[in-house]
């Protein structure tokens, strides 16, 4: 039924209530999952990740349905987090698309009854040509299970539908058992940040991966002046350069401190231009090293409550990143 349907108050607490139940009923499901990894899941799943890590070629995720649509994401997430992955619909499969799995690659299947005929084409090329199979079911004597190499059995609980027939506990244990080894698998490949950003280039996942050397000033933009050196000067640099501070150096080329606009608010009463950057100066500045993440340097500059933040090798400064360079390339 579609149009304008206005809830009275008593519908609102209804809708309000089917909510709660619905979260406590999914709740219910993952945390049966977490309980199955004490209780017979854990063994598979560490062979199906170990299978999986093995293979030289690439993990074919299939299912119909809902566990389709779940099987979709999982081979996505597979992808963008170092394990070459694709999925296959099964009945595309029965009409040419088995030529795309080849005999180094390893078959994920999803289907909670472990029944869906659909699976029956790629099932069987699978047990034909030698391919590992690993099957994500809740039917432990499914035609799925007595045919897969690797069984993750998911345990039965009651969906969230109140008439016990749309996916949906079922779904979210499918789709949370496949984050659950996309991430076993990341960590056992070792994979980076800075491999992350290899597969995700845009974006704001993309720019919180960016490194601030990607995107600092510097040379003549990096705002210093001499240890020494009078207020006059800094504050002409401040100008110019227009972060909102200047390093300051000593002999050196080491920063030994900084001078911000609150600095100058704080000495604003006194005779400010007779006094040196030493006397007014923030010693030991926050400063970050060149590859910290973007992410990571909006967090400090949040953090701290500053604009700006200098980066360095050491202790000698080779850059300047501002907030709204890190606003600009969208890490917020």
């Amino acid at each position: 039924m579609h149009g304008n349907l206005m809830l009275k108050s008593d519908e609102k607490r209804a809708a309000i209530l089917s909510a709660a139940r619905t979260l406590s009923t999914e709740q219910a499901g993952v945390a049966a999952l977490a309980a199955a990894l004490d209780n017979g899941l854990a063994e598979p799943f560490a062979e199906a990740v170990e299978r999986v890590a093995g293979i030289t070629g690439r993990v074919i995720v299939t299912g119909v349905g809902k566990s389709g649509h779940i099987g979709s994401k999982l081979a996505a997430t597979l992808a963008s987090t170092g394990t070459p992955a694709f999925f296959v619909h099964p009945a595309e499969a029965n009409h040419g698309d088995l030529g795309m799995i080849a005999h180094d690659d390893v078959i994920i299947a999803m289907s909670w009854s472990g029944e869906t005929v659909e699976l029956n084409g790629i099932v069987a090329y699978s047990r034909r040509f030698s391919i590992p199979l690993i099957a994500i079911t809740s039917g432990a004597k499914s035609a799925l299970a007595r045919a897969a190499d690797i069984v993750l059995l998911l345990p039965r609980v009651r969906e969230a539908c109140p008439h016990g027939l749309a996916p949906t506990t079922s779904t979210l244990m499918q789709l949370v058992i496949g984050d659950a080894l996309a991430i076993a698998l990341l960590e056992a490949r070792g994979f980076t940040a800075d491999h992350f950003h290899t597969f995700h280039p845009g974006g704001r996942l993309g720019a919180n991966l960016l490194k601030v050397s990607e995107i600092m000033h510097t040379g003549e933009r990096l705002p210093l002046v001499p240890s020494g050196a009078g207020m006059r000067e800094a504050i002409l640099e401040i100008s110019r350069k227009g972060f909102g501070c200047v390093g300051v150096v000593g002999p050196d080329g080491m920063l030994s401190g900084i001078i911000t606009d609150g600095d100058l608010r704080r000495h604003v009463e006194g005779d400010l231009l007779s006094m040196t950057v030493d006397q007014v100066m923030t010693r030991e500045p926050k400063t970050v090293a060149r590859d910290t993440l973007a992410a990571t340097a909006l967090q400090i500059i949040n953090s701290s409550a500053i604009t700006a933040l200098i980066i360095a090798d050491g202790k000698k400064p080779v850059g300047i990143v501002h907030l709204h360079d890190l606003l600009r390339i969208g890490t917020a």
